[in-house]
C-alpha cells in the first residue's frame, strides 16, 4: 500500500519527496527567522477561530500554551528542525502537533502559507523605520569652512555642516517615501489564499485584523510591495553611497580634510603606513548588492503568471538580505561619522581666492550690470590672474578697472571667505542662519516622528 503524504499539501501525493527536490523546495534555512511573527500571528489567528466557533475555548487554550512552548523552544536555541520542514509556518504546526495532538491541525483552517508569508515580511519594515528615526545625522563645526565641489573642482566656500545636512535631507526624503510605503502596505492579506479567497466570515477576518493589529503594531506586506521596499532600499543606499565616497576623498592624503578613526579603518597587509577608509568601501559596495538584490526579484515578477508561484519564495531571501544591509550600513555610517575627526585648519588652508570669482561677478550685478555680462567680466578677471600667475585677490585695482570701470576699491572686501558664505541666507543655503533654521527644522521634524 502507497503511503500518503504527510506534508501541509500532502493528502493528494503519494509515496516520498525527491530528497534534492525536498531540498530544492525548502526555505526553512533563511526563513525561520520569521518565527517570532509566525507564532504571534498565528495566536492572533486562533483567537478569531475561537470567535467564529471553528475552535473549542479548550482547543484554543490549547494551541496558545502549544505556540508558547515553541516559542520557547526557538528563544533557547532548542527547536529541532526537522527532514520535511519546508518552512517556518510548516515547522511550527509540525511541532504543535506533536506537543498537543489533533487541535494543532486547525491551526491553519481557512488561511493559505501564502498570507502568513506576507503578513511575517511586513514585520521587519519597523525596524527600519524606528532605526532611521533613532539613528539620524546630527549637524556639527558650524563654524568651519571648506571648499565645495562640483565636477570634483573646487567651487564655492561652505559650511562642513551645510555638506552634512545636504546629506541630512536626503535621507529625512527616504524616511518620509519609507512611511509612505508602510501606509500602502496596510492591506490585510488573510483571505486572499492563493486565488479564491476564504469562506471565512468578513467578520472573522476584521477581528483578526483587530487582532494582529494589537499584537504587532504594525501593518501588513505583500509581494509586490516588496518590490517598493527593494527601491526604497536601493535609493537609500545610494544617497549613503554618495556620502561615503565624499568622505572617501575627503580623507586621502591629497585632501586630509577628515581623518577616520582606527575602529572604522584598516591597514595594509603589505604597507604598514596604509589607513584604508575599508568601512565606507563597505558602504558604497552594499549599494551595488542592493540593486542587484532589486534587479534579481524584479526579473522574477515580470515573467510570473498571475496569482501565486512557487517563484515567490524568492522574495524572503531578498526581503531578508535586504534590510540586514540597510540596518548594517546605517550602523556603520553613524559610527564613522560620530568619530570622524575634522582637520579644520586643513579645509580651511584649501580655500582659494579663485573660489570667489562668483562673488566678483555678484559685485558686478549689484552695480546693475546683468549676470550673464557679469560672469563674462569675471571670467575674464580669472584669466588675467592666470595669465599674471597670480592668485585672483592679487591683481591690481588698474587690472579690474581695465576689465570693468565698475570696479571701485570696495572690491578689497570681497576677499573674504566668511562674508562669502553669508551672503547665501536663503532657505538652503551656507549662511550660519540658514544651517541653523534647516538644523531646527531637522530636529522638530525628527521629534514628531518619534512620538
Amino acid at each position: 500500500m502507497l503511503k500518503l503524504g504527510t506534508k501541509l499539501w500532502g493528502g493528494r501525493f503519494v509515496g516520498n519527496t525527491d530528497p534534492v527536490m525536498e531540498s530544492f523546495n525548502a526555505s526553512i534555512a533563511y526563513d525561520q527567522r520569521m518565527w517570532d511573527a509566525d507564532i504571534r500571528g498565528s495566536k492572533a489567528y486562533v483567537k478569531a477561530l475561537e470567535k467564529a466557533q471553528l475552535v473549542s475555548m479548550e482547543e484554543n487554550q490549547k494551541i496558545l500554551h502549544g505556540l508558547d512552548q515553541i516559542a520557547d523552544e526557538w528563544a533557547k536555541g532548542t527547536f529541532e528542525i526537522k527532514p520535511g520542514d519546508e518552512d517556518i509556518h510548516t515547522a511550527n504546526e509540525r511541532r504543535l502537533k506533536e506537543l498537543i495532538g489533533a487541535p494543532g491541525g486547525k491551526l491553519h483552517t481557512g488561511r493559505s502559507r501564502n498570507d502568513q508569508v506576507c503578513h511575517s515580511a511586513g514585520y521587519e519594515i519597523r525596524f527600519v523605520t524606528q532605526f532611521l528615526q533613532t539613528k539620524y545625522f546630527f549637524y556639527r563645526e558650524i563654524n568651519v569652512l571648506f571648499p565645495g565641489y562640483t565636477h570634483l573642482q573646487r567651487a564655492q566656500p561652505i559650511r562642513w555642516s551645510h555638506w552634512i545636512l545636504s546629506h541630512a535631507v536626503a535621507l529625512s526624503r527616504d524616511v518620509d517615501r519609507l512611511l509612505e510605503i508602510k501606509k500602502r502596505v496596510n492591506v490585510l492579506p488573510l483571505g486572499s489564499g492563493a486565488i479564491a479567497g476564504t469562506y471565512l466570515a468578513y467578520d472573522l477576518l476584521f477581528f483578526f485584523k483587530y487582532e494582529i493589529g494589537r499584537i504587532f503594531s504594525l501593518c501588513f506586506f505583500c509581494v509586490f510591495f516588496l518590490a517598493e521596499f527593494l527601491f526604497w532600499a536601493s535609493l537609500c543606499l545610494t544617497h549613503l553611497s554618495k556620502m561615503a565616497e565624499d568622505l572617501m576623498l575627503y580623507s586621502t592624503k591629497e585632501f586630509s580634510f577628515v581623518t577616520l578613526s582606527d575602529a572604522y579603518s584598516t591597514g595594509s597587509s603589505l604597507m604598514p603606513q596604509k589607513r584604508n577608509a575599508d568601512s565606507l568601501e563597505l558602504i558604497r559596495s552594499k549599494a551595488g548588492r542592493l540593486f542587484g538584490r532589486c534587479a534579481g526579484f524584479m526579473m522574477t515578477l515580470k515573467g510570473l503568471p498571475s496569482t501565486y508561484n512557487k517563484d515567490l519564495q524568492e522574495d524572503k531571501e531578498a526581503m531578508f538580505d535586504c534590510y540586514d544591509t540597510v540596518h548594517a550600513v546605517l550602523q556603520v555610517t553613524t559610527g564613522v561619522l560620530s568619530t570622524l575627526k575634522i582637520n579644520q585648519s586643513v579645509m580651511e588652508a584649501a580655500l582659494s581666492p579663485d573660489m570667489l570669482a562668483t562673488d566678483l561677478a555678484y559685485y558686478l550685478v549689484r552695480k546693475g550690470v546683468p549676470f550673464r555680462d557679469a560672469h563674462s567680466l569675471s571670467g575674464k578677471a580669472v584669466f588675467t590672474a592666470e595669465s599674471k600667475n597670480v592668485s585672483l585677490n592679487q591683481l591690481t585695482k588698474e587690472d579690474l578697472i581695465a576689465i570693468s570701470p565698475l570696479f571701485e576699491d570696495d572690491v578689497s572686501s570681497l576677499w573674504d571667505y566668511q562674508s562669502s558664505v553669508e551672503q547665501y541666507s536663503a532657505p538652503g543655503g551656507t549662511a550660519k542662519s540658514s544651517v541653523e533654521t534647516q538644523v531646527e527644522h531637522l530636529r522638530k521634524w525628527t521629534k514628531i516622528l518619534m512620538q
